[in-house]
């Protein structure tokens, strides 16, 4: 018992090097020059004009928040097709569940109106 604890700690500790490391090497690396364009609101060279502020349309944020959703299906449905076959029936069912809710989602969504770009 008293071993995997010790597994633990060595894991912990090494992952936190591992982490630590390569932030200290940059921060000893990187240069400390502070020149006036690096105030600038884009490092781009372009004198910044007028004012950052711009409202957006919460429509925007909708459409970007459904987009994600449907990826995130992609994503997880993607490993269940290529084990199909050997997950059988019961796999089968959570996945059409998986997707009658999305598609639950997705409806509710185009009835509130969050996919018009009016």
């Amino acid at each position: 018992m008293r071993l995997d604890w010790i597994y633990v700690a060595v894991f912990a500790v090494v992952g936190t090097i591992m982490a630590a490391l390569p932030l200290g090497i940059v921060w000893l690396l990187a240069p400390r020059v502070a020149l006036p364009q690096k105030r600038l609101t884009y490092e781009s060279g372009v004198v910044p004009f007028g004012q950052a502020w711009a409202q957006f349309n919460i429509r925007y944020y909708l459409f970007a928040l459904i987009f994600v959703l449907f990826e995130v299906e992609v994503i997880y449905l993607f490993p269940w097709a290529v084990v199909f076959r050997q997950l059988g029936t019961f796999a089968f069912v959570e996945a059409v569940l998986f997707i009658v809710i999305l598609g639950m989602g997705l409806l509710y969504a185009w009835r509130k109106g969050a996919l018009e770009w009016v």
